[in-house]
This record gives structure tokens, C-alpha cells and sequence, in this order.
């Protein structure tokens, strides 16, 4: 009987070894491949050309590279933002099934009681894209330069104004009635319209006054002089709109600002959350990415998951505490 040589032996035992491994749990021969290792889908839950979509793909484009794997944008309009999301609450938490979101998200919560999704507890907060605060705009014939100016206005006339917004329980709405009741006794009525286009246009003919919404949707006509900007709603003086002035200065501690940002489906592998995060912080970084988003009226803010949830969660609590103390509700 031929006796194998201790060479041979130690080959045969290292190849039982490695088998055996690979069969065990955590072992590395059958183990899955690292992630990503095919191609990954953003769901955005509005229509292409909006703030979500222009900012995912952005981001989109550079993750790619990043992470060496495509990365594909998904249109899922509906349901004011509400059909996309949830499919993606409901799709397997594997990373490879993403949705862009804004703060609307938020707002949403705050008037609809039977959303199809949990804005909380429903996802894993992977990266915020950006923040950007609102302009507050008048008609040209309005008797106001100035935060300051516009608050005496409207207090001087009580009832006698009115202000515009794209629709009930709208972001818009939500951003004029904070700042009513930071005021308190800020007495202007709510003319929902059915979009922005409108709206707009219909506080350029003064059959509304004012105006709380995005730099891109108000600063062409500002600087068209077709419309006047009295303030915007950053606490500070924001890179958006240097030259204007916070409205805080005239109502102490107002502030509103919308953000953007991206989400998996609750469940996701931290350590995948923790790869896209940190390759969307490394994006945000860029020079040509925060002059991009400056032009679309927002500013690059990288966030850790954790700080993300946090914005969401506080957020969702505090629309909702305004939409009972302004009685705002949804169309």
C-alpha cells in the first residue's frame, strides 16, 4: 500500500479545508459577490425635468463611476410623489432599488393619514443630495421692498391679501403658514392653484400678492423684473440669493428649506448603506456637483445616514404639529 508523502497530505488537507469552509456560514468560496456587483436603479417618483429627477441624475452619473456599476433613473410618476416611493418601501432590501426623494415626502405625511408607505419607519436613509430655501416674492405693484415691510403691509390690511401656492398642502403652503404663525397674527388668505405655472402667473397680475417658493421657480422673473423678491428663508444670508435678505431678520427664528435626498428600503445591509453614502458624499464634493446644484437653487449637503433619518423624522413631527395648528390640508 503506497503511503501519500507529507506534501501530498498538507495539499489534501488545505483542499478539505477550503471546501469546508466555502459550506460553513461566513465562508468565503460560495460567499456573494461584493456589492454592487450588477446595476443599480434610482427611482424617481415624479416626472423628468423636476428638482428630484435633475438632481438623481446628477448624482447618478457620478455614482456609476464610483461604484463601477451603471446606474439607471427610473421615472415612476403619481400620486404626488406617493406611487414610486412605496414601490420602492416594498422591493427587496438588496440596494439595488433606490428612490430620490424630497422633503415633500415629509409634507405629505403631514396631511395624508393613509399613505401606501411609512416615511420613517418604511426606509434606510442612505445620503441627502441638498438643502435650498425659498424666495418670498410680490407682485410689482405690492407696497413692500423688505421682510420688514412686507410683515407691516400685510398686518396694515388685514384679510385684504392673499397669497398663491401650486396646491393644498403643497410645500408652498406649508412655507407661507410657518410663516404665519411665527408671526401670529399675519391675517392672508390661501389661493391653491393646480401647479407652479399658474400660480406664478397669476401673482404677476396681482390676483395674488404673494409668493413662497424655489429659487429656479421665482428667480427668472425676479430678475426679469417681471416680480419683486423681499426676502428669502434661509436663516442666513444664502449662496442661492446673496443680495436678499432672510426673512428672519423681520420674524425671529423662521426658517424653511427644502431638501432632496436618497433612500433604500428598510432592512438594507448597513454596510450597503454605508457604501452608497459614502460614495454620494464623495459626489457632493465636487466642485462642478455644488455649482450645478447652486444653480439649481440648492446647496451640496453631505450627511451621515443616521443625521438623515434624524431630518426626516423631526421633520414628519413637525408638519404635521403646523398642519393642526394652520389647518392645512391636502387637495
Amino acid at each position: 500500500m503506497h503511503i501519500p508523502s507529507s506534501h501530498r497530505l498538507r495539499a489534501l488537507g488545505l483542499a478539505v479545508a477550503t471546501l469546508t469552509a466555502g459550506c460553513l456560514p461566513g465562508g468565503n468560496a460560495f460567499a456573494q459577490a461584493a456589492y454592487p456587483a450588477k446595476a443599480i436603479t434610482i427611482v424617481v417618483p415624479y416626472p423628468a425635468g423636476g428638482s428630484n429627477d435633475t438632481f438623481a441624475r446628477q448624482v447618478a452619473k457620478e455614482l456609476g463611476d464610483e461604484l463601477k456599476q451603471p446606474v439607471i433613473i427610473d421615472n415612476r410618476p403619481g400620486a404626488s410623489g406617493n406611487t414610486g416611493t412605496a414601490q420602492v418601501a416594498k422591493a427587496t432590501p438588496d440596494g439595488y432599488l433606490l428612490v430620490a426623494v424630497s422633503s415633500s415626502m415629509t409634507t405629505n405625511a403631514a396631511v395624508q393619514s393613509k399613505l401606501p408607505f411609512d416615511p420613517v419607519k418604511g426606509f434606510a436613509p442612505v445620503a441627502m443630495f441638498a438643502k435650498g430655501p425659498f424666495i418670498v416674492a410680490v407682485n410689482n405693484d405690492f407696497p413692500a421692498k423688505t421682510p420688514a415691510e412686507l410683515i407691516a403691509a400685510i398686518k396694515a390690511k388685514p384679510g385684504q391679501y392673499n397669497y398663491a401656492s401650486s396646491g393644498s398642502g403643497s410645500v408652498n403652503q406649508f412655507g407661507t403658514e410657518l410663516l404665519k404663525a411665527k408671526v401670529g397674527d399675519l391675517q392672508i388668505a390661501h389661493i391653491p392653484y393646480k401647479g407652479m405655472g399658474p400660480a406664478v402667473t397669476d401673482l404677476i397680475g396681482n390676483q395674488t400678492q404673494l409668493l413662497v417658493s424655489s429659487g429656479p421657480s421665482l428667480l427668472p422673473m425676479v430678475r426679469a423684473g417681471k416680480l419683486r423678491a423681499v426676502g428669502i428663508t434661509s436663516l442666513k444670508a444664502s449662496p442661492i440669493a446673496p443680495e436678499l435678505t432672510p426673512m428672519s431678520t423681520a420674524v425671529p427664528g423662521y426658517e424653511f428649506e427644502l431638501w432632496w435626498g436618497l433612500l433604500a428600503p428598510a432592512g438594507t445591509p448597513p454596510d450597503v448603506v454605508a457604501k452608497l453614502n459614502s460614495a454620494v458624499n464623495r459626489i457632493l464634493a465636487k466642485p462642478a456637483i455644488t455649482a450645478n446644484f447652486l444653480r439649481e437653487g440648492a446647496i451640496a449637503t453631505p450627511l451621515t445616514p443616521a443625521q438623515f433619518g434624524t431630518v426626516i423624522a423631526d421633520d414628519v413631527a413637525r408638519w404635521k404639529t403646523l398642519a393642526r395648528q394652520q389647518n392645512i390640508t391636502a387637495d
